[in-house]
Formats: C-alpha cells, structure tokens, sequence
C-alpha cells in the first residue's frame, strides 16, 4: 500500500452490541467519529 496506510494502524472502535472490534472503513470516512455499530443487523438489535 504504497499511497495508503497499513490496514494494521487504521484506527478502530468495539460495537456496544456485539462487542466485537471493527476497523475504519473508507466510506465512513466523513463519519467516523459518529459510527457507533460495525452492522445494520448490530444496529437494529437483532444481533
């Protein structure tokens, strides 16, 4: 990744849901300090 960042120093965040770890994605790239949940399925309850 030559023009990037290393996958490994991404910054990431742990889903009150599930409790599981998820890494920044580009498309949340705007809003990332508003991402609370790693999925819809976590973020509608049913997980």
């Amino acid at each position: 990744m030559p023009n990037g960042v290393a996958k490994r120093n991404l910054p990431d965040k742990i889903c009150p849901a599930c409790q599981r770890p998820f890494a920044w994605r580009k498309k949340w790239a705007r809003d990332w300090d508003k991402v609370i949940y790693c999925s819809d399925r976590c973020r509608s309850g049913k997980a």
